[in-house]
């Protein structure tokens, strides 16, 4: 049985990666919802955190660029 982690975050809007045309600009699709509201993410979905996003894959190769509500160090700190 496999031992997966998770991390409790509140998220709020997001974009979503679709990927790429064919000049290399992103296809992305934003989500705008008013607040945050508390999510349970598996640690092996976080591919990046950076001061304003945390980076997650999502289905059929896709990404998400979370906004969330939690201290960049917070986080930081839980996920090293």
């Amino acid at each position: 049985m496999m031992n997966t982690k998770f991390i409790e975050l509140s998220l709020g809007s997001h974009k979503i990666s679709h990927g790429y045309e064919i000049n290399n600009k992103e296809i992305t699709e934003d989500v705008n919802v008013d607040g945050f509201s508390k999510k349970v993410i598996a640690i092996s979905r976080i591919k990046s955190l950076s001061e304003k996003y945390i980076l997650t894959d999502y289905i059929d190769g896709r990404w998400i660029y979370w906004e969330y509500e939690e201290a960049y160090e917070t986080i930081k700190k839980q996920l090293i």
